[in-house]
């Protein structure tokens, strides 16, 4: 076994126990979200606002990405069967 193996390995652990993490915390980080685009808004007096909202938005939707379909201790939810050739 390469040493490029086993860094593939613990790569696959770590994405695994990072989407446990989002999954158990998903309110808090999207919580997070909506305080730190606030506060920037705040600081720039909404100059930026738009582009804000729109991180805003897809910080979210990776989180939702990331939870769904899992609660706390359920493996991760199987992705879409890819079509047949």
């Amino acid at each position: 076994m390469s040493v490029f193996d086993g860094l593939k390995g613990k790569a696959g652990e770590l994405k695994d126990k990072a989407t446990e993490l989002v999954g158990q915390n998903a309110d808090k980080i999207k919580g997070g979200i909506d305080q730190a685009g606030n506060f920037v808004d705040k600081k720039t007096d909404g100059k930026y606002a738009d582009k804000v909202d729109g991180f805003q938005r897809k910080a979210s939707e990776a989180v939702d990405k990331a939870d769904r379909g899992r609660g706390p201790g359920e493996p991760p939810a199987a992705g879409p069967t890819p079509p047949a050739s």
